[in-house]
């Protein structure tokens, strides 16, 4: 049996989506049995419940202004 693990500090890409509505990821929850990824929407609204348990947060959701303007 191989795994693969993904460096939490690799750079997120257009191609990762959000595992709840399938936005481009901008926040990777790495938790002990596996990770999460979430749009910046998502990232917020579940916050509460993988603050406790994540290993590692990479919010990259600073891109958002830079790549769409917001702000």
């Amino acid at each position: 049996m191989s795994t693969t693990t993904i460096e939490p500090s690799q750079p997120l890409t257009v191609a990762d989506r959000c595992d709840r509505c399938g936005a481009q990821a901008y926040v990777r929850v790495v938790l002990p049995v596996g990770e999460l990824l979430f749009c910046g929407h998502h990232a917020r609204a579940h916050a509460d419940a993988y603050s406790g348990v994540a290993t590692h947060v990479q919010d990259e959701t600073d891109r958002l202004h830079a790549e769409h303007g917001a702000g």
